[in-house]
Protein backbone atom coordinates (compact mmCIF):
# COMPACT_ATOMS: atom_id res chain seq x y z
CA UNK A 1 0.00 0.00 0.00
CA UNK A 2 1.39 3.38 -0.99
CA UNK A 3 1.73 5.75 1.98
CA UNK A 4 -0.44 8.83 2.32
CA UNK A 5 2.30 10.71 4.14
CA UNK A 6 6.07 10.77 3.73
CA UNK A 7 8.25 12.36 6.40
CA UNK A 8 11.79 13.29 5.31
CA UNK A 9 14.55 13.79 7.87
CA UNK A 10 18.13 14.51 6.71
CA UNK A 11 20.65 12.95 9.10
CA UNK A 12 24.20 14.11 9.77
CA UNK A 13 25.75 12.90 13.03
CA UNK A 14 22.46 12.72 14.91
CA UNK A 15 22.96 9.48 16.85
CA UNK A 16 21.65 11.06 20.03
CA UNK A 17 18.35 12.11 18.44
CA UNK A 18 17.33 9.27 16.12
CA UNK A 19 15.50 6.97 18.55
CA UNK A 20 13.54 9.87 20.03
CA UNK A 21 12.82 11.25 16.55
CA UNK A 22 11.38 7.89 15.46
CA UNK A 23 9.34 7.54 18.67
CA UNK A 24 7.74 10.98 18.46
CA UNK A 25 7.06 10.81 14.73
CA UNK A 26 5.45 7.38 15.18
CA UNK A 27 3.22 8.67 17.99
CA UNK A 28 2.12 11.65 15.91
CA UNK A 29 1.59 9.88 12.59
CA UNK A 30 -0.29 6.93 14.10
CA UNK A 31 -2.94 9.46 15.13
CA UNK A 32 -3.72 10.13 11.47
CA UNK A 33 -4.86 6.51 10.92
CA UNK A 34 -3.28 6.73 7.47
CA UNK A 35 -0.30 4.80 6.06
CA UNK A 36 2.97 6.72 6.37
CA UNK A 37 6.70 6.34 5.84
CA UNK A 38 9.79 7.90 7.35
CA UNK A 39 12.60 8.57 4.86
CA UNK A 40 15.89 8.92 6.73
CA UNK A 41 18.65 10.30 4.51
CA UNK A 42 22.08 9.64 5.98
CA UNK A 43 24.25 12.49 4.73
CA UNK A 44 27.65 10.87 5.28
CA UNK A 45 27.42 10.68 9.08
CA UNK A 46 30.62 9.76 10.91
CA UNK A 47 28.98 8.63 14.17
CA UNK A 48 26.63 5.70 14.85
CA UNK A 49 23.76 7.23 12.86
CA UNK A 50 23.99 4.75 9.92
CA UNK A 51 23.78 1.74 12.25
CA UNK A 52 20.82 3.22 14.12
CA UNK A 53 19.04 3.97 10.84
CA UNK A 54 19.57 0.38 9.65
CA UNK A 55 18.30 -0.93 13.00
CA UNK A 56 15.15 1.21 12.81
CA UNK A 57 14.54 0.11 9.21
CA UNK A 58 14.96 -3.56 10.14
CA UNK A 59 12.44 -3.22 12.97
CA UNK A 60 9.87 -1.13 11.07
CA UNK A 61 9.38 -1.33 7.30
CA UNK A 62 7.87 2.16 7.33
CA UNK A 63 11.41 3.47 7.89
CA UNK A 64 13.14 3.83 4.52
CA UNK A 65 16.90 4.51 4.70
CA UNK A 66 18.80 6.39 2.01
CA UNK A 67 22.56 6.20 2.54
CA UNK A 68 24.82 8.72 0.82
CA UNK A 69 28.30 7.66 -0.29
CA UNK A 70 29.65 10.85 1.38
CA UNK A 71 28.44 14.12 2.82
CA UNK A 72 26.64 16.22 0.20
CA UNK A 73 24.98 18.78 2.46
CA UNK A 74 21.60 19.39 4.07
CA UNK A 75 19.77 20.77 1.03
CA UNK A 76 20.92 17.90 -1.18
CA UNK A 77 19.90 15.37 1.50
CA UNK A 78 16.40 16.83 1.57
CA UNK A 79 16.34 16.68 -2.23
CA UNK A 80 17.16 12.96 -2.11
CA UNK A 81 14.32 12.52 0.36
CA UNK A 82 11.93 14.19 -2.06
CA UNK A 83 13.16 11.87 -4.81
CA UNK A 84 12.46 8.75 -2.75
CA UNK A 85 9.28 9.89 -0.99
CA UNK A 86 6.12 8.12 -2.19
CA UNK A 87 3.41 9.89 -0.16
CA UNK A 88 0.64 12.13 -1.39
CA UNK A 89 1.81 14.68 1.14
CA UNK A 90 5.50 15.10 2.01
CA UNK A 91 6.76 16.67 5.23
CA UNK A 92 10.34 17.89 5.74
CA UNK A 93 11.58 17.96 9.33
CA UNK A 94 14.97 18.31 11.04
CA UNK A 95 16.27 15.36 13.02
CA UNK A 96 17.32 17.44 16.04
CA UNK A 97 13.67 17.85 17.15
CA UNK A 98 13.86 21.65 17.14
CA UNK A 99 10.86 21.33 14.83
CA UNK A 100 8.29 19.54 17.05
CA UNK A 101 6.69 16.59 15.19
CA UNK A 102 3.38 17.44 16.88
CA UNK A 103 3.06 20.47 14.56
CA UNK A 104 2.71 18.04 11.64
CA UNK A 105 -0.90 17.31 12.66
CA UNK A 106 -1.78 20.98 12.15
CA UNK A 107 -0.03 20.91 8.77
CA UNK A 108 -1.96 17.80 7.76
CA UNK A 109 -5.21 19.48 8.78
CA UNK A 110 -4.39 22.43 6.51
CA UNK A 111 -3.50 20.05 3.67
CA UNK A 112 -6.85 18.29 4.00
CA UNK A 113 -8.49 21.71 3.62
CA UNK A 114 -6.81 22.07 0.22
CA UNK A 115 -3.61 23.93 1.07
CA UNK A 116 -0.80 22.61 -1.13
CA UNK A 117 2.21 24.04 0.73
CA UNK A 118 2.02 24.44 4.50
CA UNK A 119 5.12 26.16 5.89
CA UNK A 120 5.96 26.52 9.57
CA UNK A 121 6.59 30.06 10.87
CA UNK A 122 8.86 30.37 13.89
CA UNK A 123 7.26 32.51 16.60
CA UNK A 124 10.00 31.81 19.13
CA UNK A 125 13.43 30.15 19.01
CA UNK A 126 14.47 28.46 22.25
CA UNK A 127 18.06 27.61 23.03
CA UNK A 128 19.60 29.97 20.47
CA UNK A 129 21.96 32.86 21.12
CA UNK A 130 21.03 36.48 20.53
CA UNK A 131 23.55 36.56 17.68
CA UNK A 132 21.91 33.58 15.94
CA UNK A 133 18.46 35.15 16.35
CA UNK A 134 19.67 38.53 15.08
CA UNK A 135 21.46 37.16 12.03
CA UNK A 136 18.52 34.88 11.22
CA UNK A 137 16.09 37.80 11.41
CA UNK A 138 18.33 39.92 9.15
CA UNK A 139 18.75 37.02 6.73
CA UNK A 140 15.02 36.50 6.21
CA UNK A 141 14.28 40.20 5.83
CA UNK A 142 17.10 40.80 3.36
CA UNK A 143 16.05 37.78 1.32
CA UNK A 144 12.42 38.94 1.36
CA UNK A 145 13.33 42.45 0.19
CA UNK A 146 15.77 41.70 -2.64
CA UNK A 147 14.73 38.35 -4.13
CA UNK A 148 12.30 38.02 -7.02
CA UNK A 149 10.23 35.44 -5.09
CA UNK A 150 8.55 36.51 -1.87
CA UNK A 151 9.77 33.87 0.57
CA UNK A 152 7.82 33.89 3.86
CA UNK A 153 9.88 35.36 6.69
CA UNK A 154 11.02 33.35 9.72
CA UNK A 155 10.45 30.02 8.00
CA UNK A 156 12.86 27.12 7.56
CA UNK A 157 12.56 23.91 5.60
CA UNK A 158 9.95 22.50 8.03
CA UNK A 159 6.93 22.26 5.76
CA UNK A 160 4.36 20.01 4.12
CA UNK A 161 4.08 19.83 0.34
CA UNK A 162 1.41 18.19 -1.77
CA UNK A 163 2.47 15.53 -4.27
CA UNK A 164 1.93 17.88 -7.23
CA UNK A 165 4.32 20.39 -5.65
CA UNK A 166 6.91 17.67 -4.98
CA UNK A 167 6.69 16.48 -8.58
CA UNK A 168 7.51 19.99 -9.79
CA UNK A 169 10.36 20.32 -7.30
CA UNK A 170 11.86 17.06 -8.55
CA UNK A 171 12.27 18.57 -12.02
CA UNK A 172 14.44 21.39 -10.61
CA UNK A 173 17.96 19.93 -10.49
CA UNK A 174 20.20 22.92 -9.83
CA UNK A 175 23.21 22.18 -7.63
CA UNK A 176 23.10 25.30 -5.45
CA UNK A 177 19.75 24.73 -3.78
CA UNK A 178 17.62 26.88 -1.48
CA UNK A 179 14.58 24.67 -1.03
CA UNK A 180 12.37 27.08 0.87
CA UNK A 181 12.82 29.55 -1.99
CA UNK A 182 12.17 26.87 -4.59
CA UNK A 183 8.94 25.78 -2.88
CA UNK A 184 7.80 29.42 -2.81
CA UNK A 185 8.72 29.87 -6.48
CA UNK A 186 6.52 27.01 -7.71
CA UNK A 187 3.39 28.74 -6.49
CA UNK A 188 0.19 26.81 -5.67
CA UNK A 189 -1.89 27.56 -2.58
CA UNK A 190 0.43 28.26 0.36
CA UNK A 191 -0.35 29.02 4.00
CA UNK A 192 1.64 29.06 7.23
CA UNK A 193 1.22 27.67 10.72
CA UNK A 194 2.93 29.29 13.71
CA UNK A 195 4.94 27.31 16.23
CA UNK A 196 7.60 27.71 18.91
CA UNK A 197 10.90 26.23 17.86
CA UNK A 198 12.40 24.09 20.62
CA UNK A 199 16.02 23.75 21.69
CA UNK A 200 18.01 20.87 20.21
CA UNK A 201 17.23 17.49 21.77
CA UNK A 202 20.95 16.73 21.73
CA UNK A 203 24.18 17.25 19.86
CA UNK A 204 25.34 20.48 18.27
CA UNK A 205 24.06 22.66 15.47
CA UNK A 206 24.89 21.65 11.92
CA UNK A 207 24.41 25.22 10.68
CA UNK A 208 27.17 27.43 12.15
CA UNK A 209 27.59 30.98 10.93
CA UNK A 210 29.80 29.95 8.02
CA UNK A 211 27.17 27.59 6.62
CA UNK A 212 24.40 30.12 7.22
CA UNK A 213 26.39 32.68 5.24
CA UNK A 214 26.87 30.19 2.41
CA UNK A 215 23.14 29.40 2.39
CA UNK A 216 22.32 33.11 2.32
CA UNK A 217 24.62 33.60 -0.67
CA UNK A 218 22.96 30.66 -2.44
CA UNK A 219 19.53 32.15 -1.75
CA UNK A 220 20.49 35.59 -3.06
CA UNK A 221 22.27 34.40 -6.20
CA UNK A 222 19.60 31.79 -6.91
CA UNK A 223 16.62 34.12 -6.72
CA UNK A 224 17.86 37.65 -7.34
CA UNK A 225 19.87 39.73 -9.80
CA UNK A 226 20.31 42.43 -7.17
CA UNK A 227 24.07 41.82 -6.62
CA UNK A 228 24.69 42.25 -10.35
CA UNK A 229 22.57 45.38 -10.35
CA UNK A 230 24.49 46.59 -7.29
CA UNK A 231 27.73 46.36 -9.27
CA UNK A 232 26.15 48.55 -11.95
CA UNK A 233 24.94 51.05 -9.35
CA UNK A 234 28.43 51.25 -7.82
CA UNK A 235 29.86 51.93 -11.28
CA UNK A 236 27.44 54.80 -11.91
CA UNK A 237 28.07 56.25 -8.44
CA UNK A 238 31.83 56.12 -8.94
CA UNK A 239 31.54 57.73 -12.36
CA UNK A 240 29.23 60.40 -10.94
CA UNK A 241 31.69 61.20 -8.15
CA UNK A 242 34.48 61.47 -10.70
CA UNK A 243 32.46 63.88 -12.87
CA UNK A 244 31.71 66.04 -9.82
CA UNK A 245 35.31 65.87 -8.61
CA UNK A 246 36.86 67.11 -11.87
CA UNK A 247 35.57 70.74 -11.72
CA UNK A 248 35.98 70.84 -7.94
CA UNK A 249 39.67 69.89 -8.18
CA UNK A 250 40.16 72.31 -11.08
CA UNK A 251 38.70 75.19 -9.06
CA UNK A 252 40.85 74.43 -5.99
CA UNK A 253 43.94 74.16 -8.16
CA UNK A 254 43.13 77.52 -9.80
CA UNK A 255 42.78 79.09 -6.35
CA UNK A 256 46.21 77.66 -5.38
CA UNK A 257 44.60 75.65 -2.58
CA UNK A 258 46.70 72.93 -0.95
CA UNK A 259 43.65 70.65 -0.45
CA UNK A 260 44.26 68.47 -3.50
CA UNK A 261 48.02 68.65 -3.87
CA UNK A 262 50.17 65.58 -3.18
CA UNK A 263 49.53 61.87 -3.61
CA UNK A 264 47.09 61.24 -0.76
CA UNK A 265 43.96 62.22 -2.69
CA UNK A 266 45.14 60.27 -5.74
CA UNK A 267 45.81 57.19 -3.62
CA UNK A 268 42.37 57.39 -2.00
CA UNK A 269 40.66 57.69 -5.38
CA UNK A 270 42.61 54.74 -6.81
CA UNK A 271 41.87 52.56 -3.78
CA UNK A 272 38.18 53.44 -3.93
CA UNK A 273 37.94 52.67 -7.64
CA UNK A 274 39.94 49.46 -7.20
CA UNK A 275 37.65 48.35 -4.39
CA UNK A 276 34.56 48.89 -6.53
CA UNK A 277 36.12 46.92 -9.38
CA UNK A 278 37.13 44.00 -7.14
CA UNK A 279 33.67 43.84 -5.54
CA UNK A 280 32.08 43.82 -8.98
CA UNK A 281 34.44 41.08 -10.19
CA UNK A 282 33.69 39.05 -7.07
CA UNK A 283 29.95 39.29 -7.69
CA UNK A 284 30.42 38.23 -11.30
CA UNK A 285 32.64 35.38 -10.13
CA UNK A 286 29.92 34.04 -7.80
CA UNK A 287 27.40 33.84 -10.65
CA UNK A 288 29.93 32.41 -13.12
CA UNK A 289 30.98 29.79 -10.58
CA UNK A 290 27.39 28.64 -10.23
CA UNK A 291 27.03 28.45 -14.01
CA UNK A 292 30.21 26.35 -14.10
CA UNK A 293 28.78 23.92 -11.53
CA UNK A 294 25.60 23.49 -13.54
CA UNK A 295 27.21 22.89 -16.93
CA UNK A 296 29.44 20.12 -15.56
CA UNK A 297 26.29 18.01 -15.27
CA UNK A 298 27.44 16.02 -12.25
CA UNK A 299 24.83 14.16 -10.17
CA UNK A 300 23.42 15.95 -7.15
CA UNK A 301 24.28 12.99 -4.92
CA UNK A 302 25.42 9.37 -4.95
CA UNK A 303 23.61 6.70 -2.97
CA UNK A 304 25.39 3.63 -1.63
CA UNK A 305 22.25 2.03 -0.14
CA UNK A 306 18.66 2.79 -1.06
CA UNK A 307 15.41 1.74 0.64
CA UNK A 308 14.91 -1.29 -1.58
CA UNK A 309 18.27 -2.93 -0.95
CA UNK A 310 19.86 -1.16 2.00
CA UNK A 311 21.43 -4.41 3.25
CA UNK A 312 23.60 -4.62 0.12
CA UNK A 313 27.07 -3.11 0.46
CA UNK A 314 28.23 -3.42 -3.11
CA UNK A 315 25.60 -1.58 -5.14
CA UNK A 316 26.22 2.09 -5.82
CA UNK A 317 23.60 3.94 -7.77
CA UNK A 318 24.13 7.27 -9.45
CA UNK A 319 21.11 9.47 -8.71
CA UNK A 320 21.91 12.53 -10.85
CA UNK A 321 18.87 12.10 -13.09
CA UNK A 322 16.32 10.61 -10.73
CA UNK A 323 13.03 9.68 -12.33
Amino acid sequence: MEPTFSIIAPIFNEECCLDELYRRISEVMDQTHEPWELVLVNDGSRDASPEIIRSLAAADKRVRPVMFARNFGHQIAVTAGLDYARGQAVIIIDADLQDPPEVMLEMISKWREGVEVVYAVRADREGETWFKKLTAALFYRIIFSITDVKIPMDTGDFRLMDRKVVNVMKTMREHHRFLRGMSAWVGFRQEGVTYNRAARFGGETKYPFRKMLKLALTAITGFSYFPLQLATYLGFITAGLAIIAIPVVAIFRALQSQAFFGQASTLIAVLFLGGVQLISLGILGEYIGRIYDEVKGRPLYIVSEDPENFHSDDQIKNQGEFS
